[in-house]
């Protein structure tokens, strides 16, 4: 009863240290301005074009010509890829709440951090380039985020369009900050590309710690349940095949890119398995070592592979 009690007394204590930080940092209220560059290019003139590039030059490419982006504007599917995107956002609110509460966790975590102007465009469903991120100007393509079932991504993987919706916004925009301030070390073992992504999704909760963890790694709840119901086993694999210290290229294309299910090569488990599971158990060592040691977030995120994993005392859940 007394272990009970005191594992009780500590999430409490956990949860209003949360609070308390969740609070500290809404003060910080950091006020963005939602630039619609797709809704400008839409309606947009031969008169009116050379103000619109004076005001978003690096919106044109100067190898194109003004026909050029008159033709593109005129064009039939582009067009209707506008009215989508038009009919999927025609409320931006929550989205950009939620870009809002990302900037203010990075203003706190990160003082030096100067939040960029936010400006949306479309560009041909480039799922690969939705969002972009500079030190002044952050970009993201709405046409990517029109909803899994949409018409246009009748082509693309299942596996990938999963998360074409306008929730995993912040999330990719998140991923593109923690991208740029996680020290990006030469990756020789599969361990240190778990440990480098683990570190990208610890990142993410603290910076969106609003969006559950599932939508922060970008699995459904079934598969983050999976994940969480099969941790000793994948653990158990990556140790009784001495995979982590493994130099063997092929092993991130199994375990840490995306893919519709990570390949064990076992029937029993491949089919129902989630993709990036090395990505998974990166996350689960990097939280270990978080709760093990008194280290700021920025130190952590420039920590080596090898410094993380000898210090994480990590165990996976049975």
């Amino acid at each position: 009863m007394k272990y009970i009690f005191f594992c009780l007394l500590a999430v409490a204590v956990s949860c209003k240290t949360e609070n308390a930080l969740e609070a500290e940092i809404s003060k910080i209220n950091t006020d963005i301005k939602i630039e619609r560059f797709d809704k400008l290019f839409a309606k947009i003139t031969s008169e009116g074009l050379p103000d619109l590039k004076t005001a978003y030059p690096f919106m044109f490419p100067v190898k194109y010509t003004d026909s050029f982006w008159l033709a593109k504007r005129a064009d039939t599917l582009q067009i209707q890829l506008f009215n989508e995107v038009d009919k999927t956002f025609l409320d931006f609110n929550n989205t950009e709440i939620e870009i809002e509460s990302l900037f203010n966790h990075l203003k706190y975590y990160f003082p030096e951090f100067n939040p960029p102007r936010i400006i949306t465009t479309t560009n041909d469903v480039d799922y690969r380039n939705r969002v972009i991120v500079t030190d002044t100007i952050a970009v993201i393509a709405l046409d990517s985020y029109l909803g899994s079932e949409h018409e246009f991504y009748g082509g693309i993987a299942n596996y990938l369009k999963a998360n074409f919706n306008k929730e995993q916004i912040v999330v990719n925009l998140a991923n593109q900050y923690a991208e740029k301030y996680t020290y990006l070390p030469v990756r020789k073992t599969l361990l240190d590309e778990m440990i480098y992504h683990g570190k990208l999704l610890y990142f993410k909760d603290k910076m969106i710690p609003f969006k559950t963890e599932a939508e922060r790694i970008g699995y459904s709840e079934e598969q983050l349940k999976w994940a969480i119901a099969n941790e000793s086993y994948i653990w158990r694999f990556f140790v009784g095949r001495e995979l982590l210290f493994s130099t063997d290229t092929k092993l991130p294309r199994r375990f840490i890119n995306p893919a519709p299910f990570t390949k064990f090569y076992l029937e029993e488990i491949d089919a129902d398995s989630p993709g990036r599971l090395g990505q998974y158990i990166g996350w689960q060592i990097v939280k270990a070592y978080m709760r093990q040691n008194d280290v700021p977030l920025k130190e952590m995120l420039i920590k080596s592979t090898e410094d993380i994993f000898n210090n994480s005392k990590f165990k996976p859940r049975k």
